[in-house]
């Protein structure tokens, strides 16, 4: 398919952004739009260290490697509520998400970030998309992000692909934390998303849960941060199914594979509630 591609002096304001989000509140289509767009973001050094500080990676000279998503978020929700987009961007869950250091992180200033969305398949709970991430710097393609978004009630033909909910091995134990009850409002001052779900008990409940629940993308980069003398310092790719959230406050512990070029990762809750599979492996 020939993608048309939109370059931007700049993403939109994201209280503009999220007053389209909050206007559109049903499926309008069953296709996806073949547009695309790019922009060129700056690093902002002062958001850069409030992330590093809130998800506990160290300043070692490199973006952490869950970093470009924060930078790329605000376009990835104007292409998600854009008119010709047919999906509400309320309402969708985020089901697995899959990042690619491909070269260092290292002396970056800005970067050239393209996003669109495909592959729109069945599935048993309604339809899911990727959405992809693309960032480059002045030689080429040196991060990539795919995260797969479930629409909820979306008619598809075709057959829906099975679930396979595996039951992931035990590991040794690598850390745990406490998400305490405000990280929601924390990690959406600094990067920016502001979905009800995790931002109150009484905003969360307006969307079928009892709580506020962490930022699957914050609990994400809490693993990867604590993980990171497992990792190389790139070529390599990082992937994580979100299972069951995590309801705030509570305590996690995250289990994972010695280091080395592939491993395993898992983060559980009390209860024997597991929230996150995860691998990781040289690309």
């Amino acid at each position: 398919m020939s993608r048309h591609w939109h370059d931007l002096h700049s993403p939109a304001s994201r209280a503009s952004l999220y007053l389209r989000a909050a206007s559109k509140r049903t499926i309008s289509g069953d296709h996806l739009p073949d547009d695309g767009l790019r922009c060129f973001i700056r690093v902002q050094p002062g958001n850069l260290s409030a992330y590093r500080k809130l998800c506990h990676f160290p300043d070692d000279g490199r973006l952490p490697a869950t970093y470009p998503h924060v930078m790329a978020f605000s376009l990835q929700l104007q292409l998600m509520t854009a008119p010709d987009f047919p999906f509400p961007l309320l309402g969708l869950v985020h089901l697995y998400n899959r990042i690619e250091v491909l070269r260092p992180l290292g002396g970056i200033e800005g970067l050239r970030v393209a996003v669109y969305a495909h592959n729109l398949q069945p599935h048993a709970k309604g339809g899911t998309f990727d959405l992809v991430t693309e960032a480059e710097d002045g030689i080429g393609l040196l991060w990539r992000e795919t995260s797969r978004m479930l629409v909820r009630g979306l008619k598809l033909e075709g057959e829906a692909s099975a679930l396979a909910d595996i039951e992931p091995d035990a590991l040794p134990e690598a850390s745990r934390w406490y998400a305490d009850s405000d990280i929601g409002r924390r990690y959406a001052k600094v990067c920016g998303d502001y979905n009800p779900i995790h931002l109150s008990a009484v905003s969360a409940r307006l969307f079928g849960f009892p709580t506020a629940i962490a930022h699957g993308m914050w609990s994400k980069a809490m693993a990867l941060a604590a993980l990171r003398g497992h990792l190389p310092h790139s070529g390599y790719a990082f992937e994580v199914d979100f299972r069951k959230p995590v309801r705030l406050p509570s305590e996690v512990v995250l289990s994972a594979s010695a280091a080395g070029p592939a491993g395993q990762l898992r983060l559980d809750g009390h209860g024997e509630v597991l929230h996150i599979v995860g691998r990781w492996d040289r690309v």
